[in-house]
């Protein structure tokens, strides 16, 4: 099970919020490209990175930072926030991203089926974001009625290959992942997904690795790695 190590760029800083709420800011470090390098060297297969700025204004504010990150490191990297057209992906995939995340426009179903056609599914990601059960968008400051689960099955019909699943209530807080929900949503549909939201401890990952079964592929850490409340290797090693 893939491990992926967080990094969440706001205004040029690598940092962590609460619930995605940037008035419960930490700032990790002020060289993001640093931070990739350290997750590379302590075994990182993949990293997932998000422009938070992106993410609230929908237009990404960190693309410097995130080609640096690209260049400094041999691992391949996925990417999100912001990502509104498909001048903007052809752009993040010909600078060497690997992965592009879809959030708040996979809503529109017909800008993800585009994206997929022009540039395959294995490139896209689809971003699923909840919050009590219901989609979160536009960098989780609105809630939907649609429910995560109906969502979840339009992505793997619209065709993607990987669904990141967050519960926007348990990120940042070292609480625990919602697991009943991760396996609801990966049991519910057939594509892979990717965990993310409260894994703090080598007993969130073993749980997780459970739910493989289930079609959970992986986890992204972020705020654990951060505070040192989990070690990286350690983590890899749990997950494998």
């Amino acid at each position: 099970m893939m491990v992926y190590p967080a990094i969440d760029l706001r205004k040029g800083r690598c940092v962590r919020l609460i619930r995605g709420d940037i008035r419960d800011e930490t700032v990790y470090s002020k060289e993001p490209a640093s931070m990739a390098k350290l997750w590379q060297l302590k075994g990182a297969k993949y990293l997932h990175v998000v422009d938070l700025d992106g993410a609230l204004t929908g237009v990404p504010k960190n693309l410097k930072y995130v080609y640096q990150i690209v260049k400094a490191v041999k691992i391949p990297v996925q990417f999100g926030g912001g990502v509104r057209n498909l001048e903007l992906i052809k752009e993040l995939l010909d600078k060497g991203i690997k992965r592009v995340i879809i959030g708040t426009n996979a809503l529109a179903l017909d800008f993800l089926e585009k994206a997929i056609k022009e540039f395959g599914a294995s490139r896209i990601v689809g971003g699923l974001d909840s919050r009590d059960g219901k989609v979160a968008v536009r960098g989780w400051k609105d809630t939907t009625d649609k429910p995560a689960l109906d969502f979840a099955k339009e992505l793997e019909q619209a065709g993607v290959k990987n669904i990141i699943f967050t519960d926007v209530k348990r990120d940042g807080l070292l609480s625990g992942p919602n697991f009943k929900s991760i396996k609801a949503i990966a049991s519910g549909i057939k594509v892979p997904v990717i965990a993310s939201g409260g894994v703090s401890s080598l007993k969130d990952i073993r749980h997780l690795k459970n739910l493989e079964k289930y079609g959970v592929s992986g986890m992204i850490i972020g705020k654990a790695l951060y505070t040192g409340a989990l070690d990286l290797k350690e983590a890899i090693a749990a997950a494998a």
